[in-house]
């Protein structure tokens, strides 16, 4: 199974006035979010499912991935929060959902908790050194039996830069 671990656009600033999970995408965040799914779509990149925390700004982004047909079916996952934990991930989300072996699964979603994620699946433990930036993306291909965890193969890593 590939995971593309994707984090949400450019957002508002964080302030007293915005409550964090209420903060949106900016018009340029919008722009560029759009252009890198464009781009994605043009490599031939099709999800069999996009999850997305139910953070608005990460529900934007994959709604930008969505209409871009990157694929047609999406669903808020609590365990992309910015506190999830990608051990309660695995055992409540992904197990029990037995995807077939060439499944390819977007997950949006926020830092720094997408490269610790990213980083265990791949080390089996938080490292620090993995940076996913706003709109950038890292793909991770997990085996298909047994734990994922420290058994991932990152394929991808590749800040939006290097999509526009």
């Amino acid at each position: 199974m590939e995971l593309y671990l994707i984090r949400h656009g450019i957002a508002q600033e964080a302030t007293g006035d915005i409550k964090d999970e209420e903060r949106r995408l900016t018009k340029e965040g919008q722009q560029k979010t759009e252009k890198v799914a464009q781009r994605l779509k043009k490599l031939g990149l099709q999800f069999d499912l996009i999850a997305t925390s139910p953070l608005v700004r990460a529900k934007q982004t994959a709604d930008i991935l969505i209409a871009a047909k990157l694929s047609s079916q999406i669903e808020e996952c609590i365990h992309l929060s910015p506190d999830g934990q990608i051990y309660n991930w695995v055992v409540d989300w992904l197990e029990p959902r037995n995807f077939a072996p060439d499944t390819q699964l977007a997950l949006v979603g926020h830092e720094p908790c997408l490269s610790r994620w990213a980083e265990i699946l791949v080390w089996g433990e938080v490292k620090e050194r993995l940076v996913l930036k706003k709109a950038g993306m890292i793909g991770v291909k997990v085996p298909e039996t047994g734990s994922p965890l420290g058994r991932g193969q990152m394929f991808w890593l590749t800040p939006p830069k290097y999509l526009l």
